[in-house]
């Protein structure tokens, strides 16, 4: 699939807003520790990545009702669904300078009823974008950081209607955000998570 980016500027996607609030002290301060280990921005990626991943539960595995979707909120509170650990990650890895964009998936609904949009994210390395998927693993669920193709979560099956949606924001996608920041909990989310973008 060819990725498209949004906007031709790759400044757009090391911008902060108020979902990738990388600038916030938390994010900062993460994002020095992650670096203190890190030889390299590609070891600092995938280690950014695998904290993202692993030391954040996904609050629907864990069973945890908050619902979190600014990447400094996601830090504090140590939980969130796809979309916000997705925020989590671009802002620890664009407080680098590293350019990372947010990108999406049409699933079928865990709920067991139609679809919704999964949240992931792209870095730009070797000059081109790798999409990644800091979810977090469970049973069935191997993702991993890959510059040398996709360990995604998931693979679209299209005789289920799933697809890769292949741009590149820079920003949140305004449909997903405004659930997030409507949602009173996770379980509310998980019944109004947007269905396609």
């Amino acid at each position: 699939m060819q990725l498209i980016q949004e906007k031709p500027d790759l400044s757009a996607y090391l911008a902060a807003d108020e979902a990738i609030d990388h600038r916030h002290p938390l994010v900062r301060a993460t994002a020095a520790h992650l670096a203190e280990m890190a030889a390299d921005s590609y070891v600092y990626a995938q280690a950014a990545y695998e904290y993202v991943r692993d030391a954040i539960p996904h609050s629907a595995d864990s069973g945890d009702p908050r619902v979190t979707w600014r990447a400094s909120d996601v830090l504090e509170q140590g939980t969130g669904i796809c979309h916000a650990k997705a925020h989590a990650l671009a802002a620890l890895l664009r407080a680098e300078d590293i350019p990372t964009a947010l990108c999406y998936q049409r699933l079928t609904h865990d709920a067991g009823s139609g679809h919704c949009v999964h949240g992931l994210v792209a870095v730009r390395f070797r000059g081109g974008w790798h999409r990644q998927d800091c979810r977090g693993n469970k049973p069935g669920v191997d993702a991993r950081f890959s510059l040398d193709g996709e360990r995604l979560a998931f693979l679209p099956d299209a005789k289920s209607n799933e697809m890769d949606y292949p741009v590149l924001y820079a920003a949140p996608h305004p449909a997903v955000l405004r659930a997030l920041k409507n949602a009173p909990d996770r379980p509310h989310l998980w019944e109004n998570l947007p269905d396609a973008l």
